[in-house]
This record gives C-alpha cells, sequence and structure tokens, in this order.
C-alpha cells in the first residue's frame, strides 16, 4: 500500500529534474554556439549547389523551348565526360591501392552498379515530366529526404537526433509553400498523359540518388573524393553512351546545331560538372541528407530566373517558402548528427577494402613500430655489455685484493731488490 505514493513521489521528482534540465539548457543557451562559421560555410556552399542546380534547369528550358532540343542522356554525357577526362586521369597517374587498375581490381562492379544508378536517376527525373505535372515532381522528389535518412541511418550507423527531424519537417513545409504557390501563380506545367508512370518515375529517381548520394558520402569520408568521382566518370560516360544511342540517337541526329545550342550544351556540362565535383566536399563537411536539404531551394531559384527569363508569374509564398527552407536547413545543422566510434573490425575491413588514405598511415604506424622495437633491442644489448664490463671490473678489483692480501714477494735472484704486485717476474 505504501508502494503507490512513493511512486508518485519519485514520479514528480523525476517531472522536476527534467523540467530543471530543461530550464538549464534554456538558459544555458548561446547563439554563438549554433550559428558558427562552419554552419554558416556548410549553408553559403550549399545554396552554391542549389545554384549550379538553377544553371542546369535554365539551360535545358531554353534548349526545350527555344530550340525544341530534349536530349538529357546527351547532356549528362558531357558532364560523366567531363570527370572522366579529370578525374579518371588522376586515377591512372596515380600509384600503389589509389590507382586505377587496383580500383577495378577490387571493386569495379560496385561503382558499375553506382554509375548506373547515378545514371538512371538522372534520366528518370527527366523523363517524368513527359507523363507528369510539375507539381507532382516537386513533391514527389522530396521523398529522397526520408529514404537518405532511412539508408544513412541503416548503412552509416548515422543517429539523427528529434531536432532533425523538426528541420526536416520544416523543409517540408517550405516544399509545400511553393507548390502551394505555384498552383496560385498558375504554373502548373507538364503533362498529364499518364500521370501514374510519372509519379512512379519521380519516386523511383528520389530512390535511386538516395543511394547514390549515400554512396557518396561513404567514399569520400573513407576513401577519397577523385576515387568517386573517377569511376562515377568512367562508367557513366560508358553506360550514357550506350544509353543515348539506343534510345536518343534520332532526337540526337535531329539537332540544329548552331553557335547558340552549342553555348547552351556548354553551359550546361559545366554547371553539372562543377556540381558533381563540388558535392564531395560539402558533404565531408556535413552529410548527405543537409545537402539535400539545402538543394531544396534550386527549384526557387529556377522560378526567380523564369520570372525575368520566361516570364513567370511572382507570388509572395515563393519568399515564404524560401525563409522557410532555410530555417529548417539551420534547425537540421544547428545540432550535429553523432557518428558511431570505428570498431577495429570494421577498420580492418577497410583496410581489406582498399581505403590506400588508411593503409598508408598503417604502414608508417609499422614502421615507426618496427624502429622502436629495433632500438629498444639495441639499448638492451648496450645495457648488458655496460653490465658485463662492470661485472668485469669488479671481478679484476677483487683479485688485485686477494693478491695484495698476500704481500710483497722477493725475486728469484736474491736481495731485496724488486716488488711486483700480483705475480713475481724473473730477471
Amino acid at each position: 500500500m505504501d508502494n503507490k505514493p512513493a511512486e508518485d513521489t519519485f514520479r514528480d521528482i523525476s517531472n522536476e529534474n527534467q523540467s530543471s534540465g530543461l530550464m538549464m539548457r534554456i538558459r544555458k543557451f548561446n547563439a554563438k554556439d549554433v550559428f558558427t562559421w562552419q554552419l554558416a560555410r556548410t549553408l553559403a556552399m550549399g545554396q552554391g549547389l542549389a545554384c549550379l542546380i538553377c544553371g542546369t534547369a535554365v539551360t535545358s528550358q531554353y534548349l526545350a523551348t527555344n530550340f525544341r532540343v530534349n536530349t538529357p542522356m546527351l547532356q549528362s554525357l558531357l558532364n560523366y565526360a567531363l570527370l572522366l577526362v579529370t578525374y579518371t586521369t588522376m586515377l591512372i597517374c596515380r600509384t600503389g591501392d589509389g590507382n586505377i587498375l587496383q580500383i577495378l581490381k577490387r571493386r569495379w562492379w560496385k561503382y558499375l552498379l553506382l554509375g548506373l544508378v547515378d545514371v538512371e536517376a538522372n534520366y528518370a527525373v527527366v523523363k517524368a515530366y513527359q507523363y507528369t505535372t510539375l507539381t507532382s515532381v516537386q513533391m514527389l522528389d522530396c521523398f529522397v529526404v526520408p529514404v537518405l535518412m532511412i539508408l544513412s541511418r541503416w548503412v552509416l550507423k548515422t543517429r539523427y537526433r528529434p531536432v532533425h527531424y523538426v528541420g526536416v519537417c520544416i523543409c517540408l513545409l517550405g516544399v509545400g509553400a511553393m507548390v502551394g504557390a505555384d498552383l496560385l501563380s498558375e504554373r502548373d506545367q507538364g503533362s498529364t498523359s499518364n500521370i501514374l508512370l510519372g509519379d512512379g518515375l519521380v519516386l523511383l529517381s528520389a530512390t535511386l540518388y538516395a543511394v547514390s548520394n549515400v554512396c557518396q558520402e561513404y567514399t569520400v569520408k573513407n576513401l577519397s573524393r577523385e576515387e568517386f568521382l573517377g569511376m562515377v566518370g568512367l562508367f557513366g560516360t560508358v553506360i550514357s553512351t550506350a544509353q543515348m544511342v539506343i534510345l536518343e540517337r534520332n532526337e540526337v541526329a535531329s539537332i540544329q546545331w548552331s553557335w547558340e545550342v552549342g553555348l547552351l550544351f556548354a553551359a550546361f556540362g559545366l554547371c553539372m560538372y562543377t556540381l558533381y565535383s563540388c558535392m564531395p566536399i560539402v558533404m565531408k563537411l556535413s552529410s548527405a541528407t543537409s545537402v539535400n536539404l539545402s538543394l531544396l531551394t534550386a527549384d526557387l531559384f529556377s522560378l526567380f530566373c523564369g520570372i525575368f527569363l520566361f516570364q513567370y508569374k511572382f507570388s509572395a509564398l515563393y519568399l515564404v517558402s524560401l525563409v522557410v527552407i532555410l530555417i529548417g536547413f539551420i534547425t537540421f545543422n544547428a545540432v550535429p548528427t553523432p557518428q558511431p566510434a570505428p570498431s577495429s573490425s570494421s577498420s580492418s575491413s577497410t583496410c581489406e577494402e582498399g581505403s590506400y588514405d588508411t593503409s598508408v598511415t598503417t604502414d608508417e604506424d609499422i614502421t615507426k613500430q618496427e624502429v622502436s622495437v629495433a632500438n629498444e633491442s639495441e639499448g638492451e644489448r648496450d645495457t648488458e655489455r655496460e653490465r658485463g664490463g662492470r661485472e668485469n671490473e669488479e671481478e679484476d678489483v677483487r683479485k688485485r685484493k686477494k693478491r695484495n692480501a698476500l704481500g710483497p714477494t722477493k725475486s728469484l735472484e736474491g736481495g731485496d731488490g724488486d716488488v711486483t704486485v700480483g705475480r713475481s717476474t724473473k730477471m
């Protein structure tokens, strides 16, 4: 009968402790701990990536509307070819475990699947515009964020806190405001020939993008940025070339080439190349989820450009959406995501997979250990020599003392002549 009042008392005490702990956190809150240079740099770099995506959208829009050019595989091929020329060449010039032959020998099939996933993700989202509306694409494209969080939790062992889920929800609210602004502005462009197929392509593209980004984050943080970009450039070029020949050979043959078309193709390729080159840097500073949250503003930047270039209607909800997405991004990055401590088994498996950065460090450590062991053994030998020398000196001293105790000796010639210490001498 007395247990219930005791439990109530304990519950009241625990509630008071929790509320007091919350009040202490609120009192100790310092804006400088949240708005750091790291956060500002991550935000600036993320918005720079969003501007690059805006550049690819604007150039693609010009090619489609002004010049009737709709060749997504040819445009992707330009990006993969630039990655091939730059980063695959760097891997060819490397020696040791970082050489392209060693990488292909150990992990060629993994990068083949990764290249296929990346190429099809780009193709599926472009193909979806032929079957569904722009509003559906913008809404369903956000599916990449929850898939990324699930894959990061499962593959990368990332542990999210409640504040991270709050930040993601705020960003999705911002996307909802952007879609509402599109509907109010009557900018619901796109086809409605097969909405179910188009929506399925968008969801497929979001899932493939999530897989590609998680693999990219793992490779960048455990292997190297050059290896990821070089392998994606190599296999992406092969796959996109084959797919372009199969699916787009008629569209490519019908292009009316001019300097404007060539300039737009070059601008698209450079924007995509810069995006692929810089995204691993931002991922190494934050995470794949954080990068994709910052990329949600890319559609807004495209809309702002479209207001001046394509006479889109302006809505104040676009600004509200931008502010809300930025608030959600800052909320997500205000608290770092805890990463699990690497275990010995995972480090050994990383070495077996060919992490040449780690293997170099391990070789240096082994060399240092061998040198230290050699120095220790040499020092022990020197100590033994010194100990043996001191013992010999002590033995000589004992012998001298023993001989001195016998007294002086006379020489065999008689007389009081020669006196020796230790032994008699003949004359």
